[in-house]
């Protein structure tokens, strides 16, 4: 977690060079810096979790996993209005300069206050134990996969495009709308436990996340069917987005405790990277077809797109095992 703030405060800091500097590749380098510094913290801060909760205290864990993932997420869509305030009132240099700075200070603190034991694994592992030796963990990351793919191949590129050139929105009603999105989804991630419910003392399991993976494959089929038609788009995709967004908040909080409910204890967060770098390659893989599938076919097709992937992240789900008990 340490090398993931330090590698953020850097990202940062690259982007302070003089704007003759500031080229394409130079941009995108700091960017991959931060998605891999971002990525670390999300491992190391998820599987903190399962080191600190009792093995016996299942509903423990899945409140905190739920609680932890929602308030990451509600936070990243604060995370945009505040980083627009930041550019308007102090500028481009100045904003990023701060950033950097308060999150030098964060990484100071985590290096002198929290136990650099916690985590760590009793046998350092060799290159080709990273793949994870689980079935549980690697059927879990495929669906992980093709869930977070179908969201991108529709949600990244092709819808924001969409709304500014077909509705006409400008960059701030989209962008503004979308971190609401974000946020509003990051609230229900929180909230899953309750959803889900826990009847008769149990929290989920395999057949948990096949459930609720199959009334979520039906949404993008069924707003793609009503653009199709001749349905109005703005409306149509409005009620679509909010549902997707709570079906998926859903299943993205299922997905997350199940990681740490099949993790080992030791080394764990060995099993909870490999997850995550399931979840990252079904984000480019959305993320390319996004583009390219917008630009050949039109969102209709992207929606589609994803309904096929959602039922490749049920049917993933269903080999799932069964039986989790508090």
């Amino acid at each position: 977690m340490n090398i993931g703030l330090l590698l953020q405060v850097v990202a940062l800091a690259m982007l302070l060079v003089p704007t003759a500097m500031l080229t394409v590749p130079w941009v995108m380098a700091a960017q991959a810096l931060s998605g891999i510094a971002k990525d670390l913290n999300k491992m190391s801060a998820k599987s903190a979790i399962k080191l600190l909760v009792p093995e016996t205290a299942q509903g423990t864990l899945y409140k905190w996993v739920a609680l932890l993932t929602g308030s990451k997420n509600a936070l990243k869509g604060l995370g945009f209005f505040l980083g627009g305030v930041l550019l308007m009132t102090l500028g481009f240099t100045a904003a990023v300069g701060s950033m950097a700075a308060v999150l030098a200070l964060v990484w100071i603190s985590s290096m002198l206050l929290l136990s650099k034991d916690l985590g760590k694994a009793k046998n350092k592992p060799k290159f080709r134990e990273i793949f994870s030796k689980s079935r549980a963990i690697n059927v879990l990351s495929a669906a992980r996969l093709c869930l977070f793919a179908a969201r991108d191949v529709w949600f990244v590129v092709a819808l924001p495009v969409f709304l500014s050139r077909t509705l006409g929105w400008d960059h701030w009603q989209t962008g503004g709308f979308l971190a609401l999105w974000v946020m509003a989804y990051g609230l229900v991630q929180a909230c899953a436990p309750v959803v889900t419910g826990r009847v008769g003392g149990r929290v989920p399991d395999g057949r948990t996340a096949m459930r609720w993976a199959v009334p979520l494959v039906l949404l993008p089929a069924l707003m793609a069917l009503g653009l199709l038609q001749g349905l109005p788009p703005g409306p149509t995709l409005f009620v679509g987005l909010l549902l997707f967004g709570v079906l998926f908040a859903i299943n993205s909080s299922i997905h997350s405790y199940l990681i740490l409910s099949y993790a080992g204890a030791d080394g764990v967060s060995l099993d909870v990277g490999f997850y995550y770098m399931a979840n990252a390659m079904g984000r480019l893989l959305g993320t390319v077809l996004s583009g390219w599938i917008f630009q050949l076919a039109g969102l209709e097709a992207c929606l589609l797109i994803s309904t096929l992937l959602l039922l490749a992240a049920a049917a993933t789900a269903r080999w799932l095992p069964e039986g989790s008990t508090l």
